[in-house]
């Protein structure tokens, strides 16, 4: 049997259900005749909370690691997993346009069970890898800055919970207000510190351009497909899929078409602002420390406490901390959302908002609690980056779901990718499944 031959007319084999995120399903006006500048203000957010997935703290690890190892010879890597990233932003953005359905929905209205039980279940250790993570780098910026031990730093990350249910409650702008004011912390402490480091500015320029030693070399193809997993993460497709269709865009294809173009506007500019930062933090590595001889730096807390004497500042350390915990609690809040959206897309179940959150929080934060508490202070490095290999590992069983619903004319109608388009991603996503292949054998080799 054909998995992608539906049985319906729609060209899914099941109707659609209830919106994604029910409770805030098209809750924020579009102000469908005010200016171009006010609409696209209108759509302008989403982007910004996907955009948080480049500057998790599993990312501050790969990339810390990366260039303080390799120095600015992983900044293609960044420049081209921020480019996948556009695509496949976009192409969530049109799916749940086109089709009313988050990606979640989407795999369980065009799969059997055989199939899509599976990709729940790939989803669901996606978001557990983030989540681990995410409790580490908030444990470790609370431990940094106020001297929190771990184990209740741990703890401390569940009340997101109900910091998003606050924040809800007064609308779901409130939601991206709190990211995008996050994120605006993080990238002032950022600037501050690369001017402090003076990175060469040439050998920055060159590390844009890529080198055959990423593939060749087992030990940066790693930390690579790291940088990978950490900017392109599979959480992400479900979560833009999802808040996408907070917005009251019309249900007409002209309305459709307009939609599509303000949210892909949205996700591009926002993801190439995380690009900035995703970049920075490599820079930073690759200017303080390697620049310097310390080309082994893959704890976070080693680069708080070697920043201020390379840097010669005080303040340089605490800014470095100020934006690890920054981007842990943007991280654990669009995390949560995603495992909200993947259990109910996924599994159709449906119960109160802060049950929902309760459980889906707990699914990823008490298996990321006892790992944390398990390694303590040590380990929490490897760990992270491992994370983010496991979440590269996951990101095929993702992509290839999205870009073959996004080419079906049958379902997409007459928002369908357009065939360069859909080449494009079908491109991405074999390298991405390529790539993966290539580490499972460095593995298997040794």
């Amino acid at each position: 049997m054909d998995i992608l031959n539906p049985n319906t007319k729609s060209g899914w084999r099941h109707e659609r259900g209830e919106g994604s995120l029910s409770d805030v399903y098209r809750t924020v006006g579009t102000g469908r005749h005010s200016s171009m500048w006010r609409r696209a203000a209108a759509f302008a957010g989403p982007g910004y909370m996907v955009a948080v997935g480049y500057m998790d703290p599993g990312n501050w690890a790969t990339s810390l690691a990366g260039g303080s190892k390799f120095g600015y010879a992983l900044l293609t890597v960044a420049l081209l997993s921020n480019l996948m990233a556009i695509v496949l932003q976009s192409l969530c953005a049109r799916l749940a346009i086109a089709s009313g359905r988050d990606l979640a929905q989407a795999c369980r209205d065009a799969f059997p069970k055989w199939v899509s039980v599976p990709l729940w279940a790939f989803a669901e250790i996606a978001i557990i890898a983030t989540d681990i993570a995410e409790v580490i780098g908030t444990a470790i910026g609370l431990n940094l800055l106020f001297g929190v031990p771990l184990e209740l730093g741990v703890l401390i990350t569940a009340l997101d919970v109900f910091l998003i249910l606050f924040l809800q409650k007064l609308g779901f702008r409130w939601v991206e207000a709190f990211v995008i004011a996050l994120l605006g912390i993080i990238a002032t402490c950022f600037s501050i510190q690369i001017f402090l480091a003076d990175p060469e500015w040439g050998a920055v320029i060159t590390g844009f351009f890529p080198t055959t030693e990423i593939v060749t070399n087992p030990e940066m193809l790693y930390l690579a497909l790291g940088i990978l997993g950490a900017t392109v993460m599979p959480h992400n497709l479900y979560l833009h899929s999802g808040i996408v269709q907070t917005r009251a865009y019309g249900h007409t294809v002209p309305e459709k078409k307009e939609a599509l173009t303000y949210a892909t506007i949205d996700s591009t500019v926002a993801l190439c602002f995380a690009l900035l930062i995703n970049a920075a933090i490599l820079i930073l590595a690759a200017a303080a420390f390697n620049a310097h001889g310390k080309t082994d730096v893959v704890e976070l807390g080693d680069a708080y406490s070697l920043l201020s004497p390379l840097l010669g500042l005080a303040i340089a350390p605490t800014l470095f901390g100020i934006a690890l915990l920054c981007c842990g609690l943007n991280s654990t809040v669009t995390a949560t959302l995603a495992g909200q959206i993947v259990m109910e897309g996924f599994l159709k179940i449906r119960l109160k908002p802060w049950v929902r959150r309760l459980i889906t929080r707990a699914i990823a934060i008490v298996p990321a609690a006892i790992v944390t508490i398990w390694y303590g202070d040590q380990g929490t490095a490897e760990l992270l980056i491992l994370t983010q290999v496991v979440l590269s590992l996951q990101l095929s069983f993702a992509v290839f779901p999205l870009v073959m619903f996004t080419a079906s004319k049958a379902k997409m109608g007459e928002l369908v990718s357009p065939l360069w388009l859909s080449g494009i991603a079908y491109l991405i996503a074999i390298v991405i499944a390529g790539l993966n292949i290539k580490l499972l054998l460095d593995f298997v080799t040794g």
